[in-house]
């Protein structure tokens, strides 16, 4: 099979290509496509692939633009690290995405999901359609987002609204962090399933141990390694580490 990915971050392609090779050696990624003024040319001079990898947000604009000059009919699996309140609606009708940075499973199961696509020749135009109409028109989705997070203190249960929240962060426990300093014991799980109920907009999944909160950061330092850290605002004062392959992601929602 043929496939084509559209992503402005040359790193970030050139990632995800070998990772699609090294995942199934039968897809051969045939063009690199790295804004939608070149896609749009592109698709409009030659055939389509059997799978587009395509990210959201291009340094020229939204990629769902495409589809207003090109008629895709091939599965398109995003690429992208928000904006996920869209991608599950997307989700129940066809393609896939995937979570930048790329899980090698996920990025498995993706592509198995369109070898059945391709197979059964299915035109995706009617659902890419209904997820553009999905991104465009947000206030029309019910929000699935958790607005309020219950926390026990003094012997009484107190919500704690997630806009207020600075940071979620995990050690043998899960605590949440709250704008004005405060710290509490939450109880869940996994930082997963705390992740699911928070909008991505607004939440980025910083590492295995910390979820922060685009309100409570104060700057950003840059490491020689690509690393980053970012700093919260006082009376916080936290520091989190954001490793190089999620450094990319982070600078794209961060300057959203």
């Amino acid at each position: 099979m043929k496939a084509v990915i559209i992503e402005d971050e040359s790193l970030v392609a050139r990632e995800l290509q070998s990772k699609i090779f090294s995942t199934a050696s039968d897809v051969e990624v045939i063009k690199i496509l790295q804004s939608l003024e070149s896609a749009i040319a592109w698709f409009k001079q030659h055939e389509q692939p059997d799978i587009l990898f395509m990210d959201i947000q291009l340094g020229d604009g939204v990629s769902f633009e495409l589809m207003d000059h090109i008629e895709i009919t091939c599965p398109v699996i995003f690429t992208t690290a928000y904006d996920e309140y869209a991608i599950r609606a997307f989700k129940v009708n066809g393609a896939d995405y995937l979570l930048k940075p790329v899980d090698q499973s996920e990025l498995k199961k993706a592509i198995d999901k369109c070898r059945v696509l391709v197979g059964k020749n299915n035109n995706l135009q009617t659902d890419i359609q209904q997820l553009l109409h999905t991104m465009t028109h947000p206030s029309e989705v019910k929000s699935a987002y958790k607005k309020k997070f219950l926390v026990s203190l003094r012997n009484q249960w107190i919500p704690i609204n997630t806009e207020d929240i600075a940071c979620f962060t995990k050690d043998t426990i899960h605590f949440l962090y709250t704008l004005r300093g405060d710290r509490h014991v939450i109880d869940f799980t996994t930082m997963e399933d705390i992740e699911e109920l928070l909008d991505p907009r607004k939440f980025f999944r910083a590492n295995r141990q910390s979820i922060i909160n685009i309100e409570a950061i104060q700057g950003i330092k840059f490491h020689e390694n690509q690393k980053l850290t970012v700093l919260l605002k006082s009376p916080l004062k936290l520091e989190m580490d954001i490793s190089r392959e999620k450094a990319p992601a982070f600078k794209k929602w961060f300057d959203n």
